[in-house]
């Protein structure tokens, strides 16, 4: 929102500069992006050209006398539209200029560096100053006219010589840029801003001007509004006859320049105007280009609208349309129809003031423009500032542009206009800021707000004395529907303590119970390990595509997708977290490191039958070279299956889980012959393997637990085993099975052809290839056999290694590897 000194000043007394103004704003929460000038520009005097010839060694270039008032300066200039007789902004020797160059065809050049002007030659002719166009000035170039895009300002003939050239065309005005919060739409007007500089200096805002004459027609005797629709909850008319289009006075094009919106006409300028001081959008029909009325509707699905850009638009059942009972002829709170515009020809105007459902103009706008109206629709209305607007667009419009007022409004109205009443206690307020405000200060600030106030149902005058209010303990304040941010007893706290200032809180340390912290020492712990055993942590995004959302998943919840999400890459909750690892892994793939092992502890969300849930998981991925001790090796099914054992081992699940293989479960992301699920207790908690050749060429391998499912399982007492005293011994095994034969079902049946003395079994080593048969593969095991009280021979250990070479060969018909 740009703020113009001049025009809030219209509204309320204030003698500061803008950037002390701005500070202040910002000390009660609305902060600023920047304040100055509208035109900062130094050592500026109207003059008169008195001789105008041409250069003697330029094709293009003039030379002229110019009259400054006290003196006649010669200055070359440039410009095609340079003449004798003509009335000029001139910046003398020494003028400081912002940092713009106008090229040829009023092409700009900015510079951070301010321009200074200075006398000099050119081409052999003394030049002592400028004759300047306003976009040397700092004019933005969408305010400036053809003139000054090609050549200088032309001032009118009753310019006074010698005189303020920025005075003199009312544009000596100081703008603040502020950058405001949702929740204050009550700022997006001069009078909204008038009541909070109002507030912060305790002046008073002036009432707004809206008298004017009505002639003795009645618009409801052959017009009326229609509304069927409940996103509309006030809807007003009105109809001014014999309108004269021209050019606005100096003054309105100066603040519209000001606010950052761009001169049209007076019509047009008045709308604009009158938005801009009371917050309120208008819009002004050709009312002889409708019918005898006005309807309200939502619009049909597929329905055609030329808007006011010369656009078709296809509408949607979910916007609002302005009708004249057969055709669209407007999007409400967004753009005019184009039928109905106002032009060159137009005599008579309608005017539209209403209010419509602020989330159906942000769907609406989203879709086909954002516009100053529609910013001030989405943030809410005071529905009184409706009626105030149209009357504030009859007075001007009879004002300037000879306007007759037709008698009368059309009108809908089921708006609440009545002001809020909330009931609170000095003692809340002064609990919740954590201070003590006396009573009378409270009720000052309330005044300062222009927010009337009851204590013991009468209305309080504000001018109580301490001793008047000791017995007071609850009072009511009455909250004008402009301020639609305030709906709840915290909302006027807030007010209390920014107006009666932060720098006036003296600071003490709070009173209340203390306890000892506490954190999530299970997730914690989980963490350490996972870095103790090499892999890092990361935190990414939740939010994927809606083809990614069920990657890794095979279950029957549905999406959980966002009603409005900033861009289709992101526009729904992740089921798992392997999705957001695999683009970890892409990004740094792509910037050549290979060597990834990384993992994540967070939420994975669904929907089942119309209830939302979260999951806490954890999800690593694992690919190229892993570090072990002081080797490496290239990451495979038994690393990260070593990790997983080790992190289910230290949570306390040892000997209670397998990874068993059941096809109908997993998931299609996954390589189905790499990949195993987790069971714990006979229960499925996770996946682990590699990732499908179809999702990732090289060999990338995950996990993922439902972390609830897994410490949702009890965890026994930790049982330790004694360290034997005396001495293992390790035999190797190469068996070579059928393709379809899972490690696990081989080490099923070593453990039981071993007995007791075979402590430990692993697998070191995977081949298929040369020397081995298509269909079959070759596992080795290194196998760990030793007892408690004495040393095992060779012979024991002989006939257990026969055994289970021969178990092997009857339950699954493996056989030694050559």
């Amino acid at each position: 929102m740009k703020l113009s000194k001049n025009f809030v000043k219209d509204y309320v007394d204030i003698d500061v500069d803008i950037k002390t103004l701005a500070e202040d704003m910002t000390r009660v929460g609305n902060e600023y992006d920047s304040a100055g000038k509208l035109l900062d520009a130094t050592k500026l005097v109207i003059g008169e050209v008195k001789e105008c010839e041409m250069h003697p060694d330029s094709d293009h270039l003039h030379v002229c006398k110019v009259d400054v008032g006290n003196e006649i300066l010669n200055i070359v200039c440039g410009a095609p539209n340079v003449r004798k007789g003509l009335k000029v902004i001139v910046a003398l020797d020494g003028a400081v200029l912002p940092g713009v160059t106008v090229k040829a065809g009023g092409i700009i050049e900015k510079d951070d560096k301010p321009r200074v002007i200075k006398r000099g030659m050119v081409r052999g002719q003394e030049s002592n100053g400028m004759l300047c166009s306003m976009l040397e000035l700092g004019l933005e170039h969408k305010y400036a006219d053809e003139v000054d895009k090609t050549g200088i300002h032309e001032l009118p003939a009753d310019a006074p010589v010698g005189g303020d050239p920025i005075a003199y065309m009312q544009m000596d005005d100081e703008v603040a840029d502020f950058d405001l919060t949702a929740n204050r739409g009550d700022l997006l007007s001069i009078l909204g801003m008038a009541y909070e500089l109002g507030a912060i200096y305790d002046k008073d805002v002036k009432p707004i001007d809206l008298t004017h004459k009505e002639n003795s027609e009645n618009i409801n005797n052959n017009f009326k509004v229609e509304v069927n629709t409940d996103n509309c909850s006030i809807f007003l008319a009105r109809k001014v006859k014999n309108i004269s289009l021209k050019e606005s006075p100096a003054f309105i094009k100066n603040r519209l320049i000001a606010s950052g919106i761009r001169p049209i006409n007076n019509v047009v300028d008045i709308s604009n105007y009158v938005m801009l001081e009371t917050g309120q959008p208008l819009h002004f029909y050709d009312a002889d280009t409708l019918k005898d009325k006005i309807e309200v509707r939502m619009a049909k699905k597929g329905e055609k609208l030329f808007t006011l850009d010369g656009k078709e638009r296809t509408l949607s059942d979910e916007d609002i349309v302005i009708s004249d009972g057969e055709r669209a002829i407007g999007l409400a709170g967004v753009m005019g129809g184009l039928d109905t515009e106002i032009t060159d020809k137009t005599k008579n105007v309608l005017i539209e003031s209403a209010i419509f459902d602020g989330v159906k103009i942000r769907k609406t706008s989203k879709e086909i423009l954002r516009s100053e109206a529609s910013s001030r629709f989405e943030k809410g209305l005071d529905p009184n500032r409706t009626y105030m607007a149209i009357e504030r667009a009859c007075k001007l419009l009879e004002e300037y542009a000879n306007g007759e007022v037709v008698g009368g409004v059309a009108k809908f109205d089921k708006a609440d206009l009545q002001n809020r009443e909330i009931e609170i206690s000095f003692k809340k307020i002064n609990d919740v800021l954590g201070m003590e405000i006396p009573k009378k200060d409270v009720l000052d600030v309330f005044r300062r707000l222009k927010f009337e106030v009851y204590v013991n149902g009468k209305r309080a005058e504000f001018k109580e004395q301490e001793k008047d209010l000791e017995k007071v303990e609850e009072i009511t304040v009455s909250v004008p529907r402009r301020r639609g941010d305030i709906s709840i007893k915290e909302d006027l706290i807030e007010e209390v303590g920014r107006i009666y200032g932060v720098d006036n809180i003296v600071g003490r340390l709070p009173e209340m119970p203390m306890k000892a912290g506490s954190f999530d020492k299970v997730t914690r712990g989980i963490r350490n390990k996972m870095v103790d055993l090499g892999l890092n942590e990361t935190l990414s995004y939740i939010l994927v595509n809606n083809k990614e959302a069920k990657y890794f998943t095979k279950d029957d919840t549905e999406l959980v997708k966002l009603l409005d999400p900033m861009t289709e890459e992101r526009n729904t909750l992740r089921h798992s977290i392997l999705p957001s690892l695999l683009k970890i892994y892409e990004y740094n793939k792509a910037r050549s490191n290979k060597d990834v092992a990384i993992f994540e502890i967070g939420k994975a969300f669904y929907k089942k039958q119309e209830e939302y849930g979260e999951i806490n998981k954890i999800a690593g991925l694992m690919t190229g070279d892993f570090y072990l001790g002081v080797g490496k090796k290239q990451v495979d099914f038994y690393i990260i299956k070593g990790i997983v054992e080790e992190l289910l081992d230290y949570l306390g699940y040892g000997n209670r889980y397998s990874f068993v293989v059941k096809e109908e479960q997993m998931p299609d992301e996954v390589h189905p012959g790499q990949s195993a699920l987790i069971s714990v207790n006979n229960d499925i908690v996770g996946l682990i393997g590699r990732v499908h050749p179809v999702l990732e060429k090289e060999p990338v391998y995950v996990f993922e637990i439902d972390l609830d499912k897994l410490l949702d399982k009890k965890v026994g007492k930790m049982k330790y085993k004694e360290i034997s005293k005396f001495p293992s011994v390790k035999k190797d095994i190469a068996v070579v099975v059928d393709k379809n034969i899972t490690s696990d079902e081989i080490a099923t049946v070593i453990k039981k052809a071993g007995g007791s003395s075979l402590s430990k079994i692993d697998v070191f080593d995977v081949y298929t290839g040369k020397g081995i048969e298509e269909n079959k593969k070759s596992i080795a095991y290194s196998l760990t056999f030793e007892k408690m009280d004495r040393t095992l021979t060779d012979e024991e250990i002989n006939e257990s290694m026969e055994k289970i070479v021969d178990m092997l060969s009857k339950k699954l018909g493996a056989e030694l590897r050559k």
